[in-house]
C-alpha cells in the first residue's frame, strides 16, 4: 500500500478548496480553479481529488464508479477522509464517476425527499473537458439573468439536467471536474439545451 498526499497544509488548503466549492455552487457555471494539489490520486484528477478531501468524511457514504475504482483509490479515500465506500450507488451522498456513467447508475442516486432533501447525493463527475460539448444555458439563484457552458457531458447528465425528473427540493447537485478546475450545478438551476 502507497498512500498519497493530501492537501500539503490541511487546514488551509482545505479553507481555500471551501471557498472555492463554494464560489462554484453560488455561481452555477462559474469555472473555477482548485490549484493548491499538487497530486491527485489516480484515476482522479486534481479538482475531484481536492473537492473529496474537502467535502468527504465519516458521515458521507462514497460511491465510485467501476470505470474509476481502484484498491489504491480506496485505500487513499479510507485514510484521508474515513468515507465509508459503497459496493452501490443507492446510499451515497457522493457519487464519483466519468463519462461513461449511465443511465441505470445515474437514476440509482438517491434524490432526497421534500422534508429530507439532504439525503440527496452529489454527482462528482470527471470530464475529459469543460467546453467542447453541446451548449447548454442555465438559469436560475446565482445567475443574473443566464449563463451559458457547453461541457462534454454523457447524454443521461444533459437528460438528467435538461429534464429534472425529480421536484424541488428532491434532485442531485453536479460537480464537474476537469483538471485543476470544477464547476457546479446544484439542482436548483434550470437547465436548458441551445
Amino acid at each position: 500500500m502507497t498512500l498519497q498526499p493530501a492537501f500539503a497544509s490541511a487546514v488551509h488548503d482545505a479553507q481555500h478548496a471551501f471557498r472555492r466549492l463554494l464560489k462554484a455552487m453560488s455561481e452555477p457555471g462559474v469555472i473555477v480553479a482548485l490549484p493548491q494539489l499538487k497530486h491527485s490520486w489516480p484515476p482522479l484528477n486534481a479538482a475531484t481529488t481536492s473537492v473529496l478531501l474537502t467535502l468527504a468524511n465519516s458521515d458521507t457514504p462514497l460511491w465510485i464508479a467501476n470505470a474509476l475504482d481502484n484498491d489504491l483509490l480506496r485505500q487513499n479515500l479510507r485514510f484521508h477522509t474515513q468515507a465509508p465506500l459503497l459496493d452501490t450507488p443507492h446510499q451515497a451522498l457522493f457519487a464519483i464517476a466519468d463519462s461513461t456513467l449511465n443511465h441505470q447508475q445515474l437514476s440509482a442516486l438517491p434524490v432526497g425527499q421534500p422534508l429530507n432533501a439532504e439525503s440527496s447525493a452529489t454527482l462528482i463527475l470527471q470530464l475529459p473537458a469543460l467546453s467542447g460539448g453541446r451548449m447548454l444555458r442555465l438559469t436560475g439563484p446565482g445567475i443574473q439573468e443566464e449563463r451559458m457552458i457547453a461541457p462534454l457531458l454523457p447524454e443521461c447528465i444533459t437528460d438528467e439536467l435538461t429534464d429534472r425528473p425529480h421536484s424541488f427540493p428532491s434532485g442531485i447537485d453536479v460537480i464537474l471536474t476537469c483538471g485543476e478546475r470544477m464547476l457546479a450545478i446544484p439542482r436548483t438551476i434550470l437547465v436548458e439545451v441551445c
